[in-house]
Parts: structure tokens; C-alpha cells; sequence
């Protein structure tokens, strides 16, 4: 099973109301859980507007976020001697590597969906993350 397939199983699930979806091929199993709450695709930037309080029809900013893939162990460089793919106050273009996630000893490089400045990373380098959970917040 290859990258391309696996990315279309997400994108497939994604789009649908499944909550379910396993696949398998070559000795390989893939299977994907949409958790209850995490309803936007993975890999996407996911706009999220609370509301101010007692004012519920006004609306903050949005605080955009790079969010995982599929569930791994997330690393924010590419090795250890390395620098960091991204750090806090960084600009970011659309299509840049900011972390990679390892998934069935396959590391999949996360790439930012816009531009722009990294606000924060939510994530500590070497922990399990789930599909759909955010690792950065953009503006």
C-alpha cells in the first residue's frame, strides 16, 4: 500500500459519513477511526471562531491550524542534530514541510495548506497524535 492510496482512503473517509474504514493489500492493513468530535478532514486548516462572551453573535478571528494527517508519533525535525522543520514566529508558505508524522514505519511529511507566521505548536516532538488533532496554529 502506497502514500497516494492511503491519502485516498483519508480523503475518501473524509468526505463521507463513515466512521469506520479498513483496507488491505500486499500484507498491509490500514485502518481509519473518525473519533466523535473530530469531524473536519485531516491535513486541512481548520477555522475555529468562538464566540466573545456575552456577545454570542460576534465572532473572534479565526486561529487557523495544520492538523494531523493520521494518527503517529510526530517529529518537528527531521533528525536529531537538525534544526527544527519550523519554530514559533516563522513564516510558512503553502506546500512547506513543518513536521513529519511516523505511521507503520512510514514518516509522512505535513505540509502547510496557506501562507503564513507560526502562533504555536501544540504538540511536543516524539508523542503519539490522532487524525484530525492540530499540531500548529497559524495567522
Amino acid at each position: 500500500m502506497d502514500l497516494a492510496q492511503i491519502k485516498a482512503f483519508i480523503d475518501a473517509m473524509a468526505s463521507s459519513d463513515l466512521a469506520e474504514l479498513e483496507a488491505s493489500k500486499d500484507g498491509w492493513t490500514l485502518r481509519l477511526v473518525r473519533h466523535e468530535g473530530r469531524s473536519q478532514p485531516a491535513s486541512r486548516v481548520a477555522d475555529r471562531s468562538p464566540s466573545r462572551p456575552n456577545t454570542p453573535t460576534e465572532t473572534l478571528p479565526a486561529a487557523p491550524e495544520i492538523c494531523a494527517p493520521l494518527s503517529g508519533i510526530v517529529y518537528l525535525r527531521a533528525g536529531p542534530d537538525l534544526p527544527p522543520y519550523v519554530e514559533v514566529g516563522q513564516a510558512i508558505t503553502a506546500g512547506m514541510a513543518v513536521c513529519v508524522i511516523e505511521a507503520m514505519k512510514t514518516f509522512i511529511e505535513v505540509r502547510a495548506e496557506r501562507d503564513g507566521v507560526v502562533e504555536a505548536i501544540l504538540v511536543s516532538p516524539g508523542t503519539l497524535v490522532e487524525a484530525g488533532q492540530p499540531l500548529m496554529r497559524t495567522v
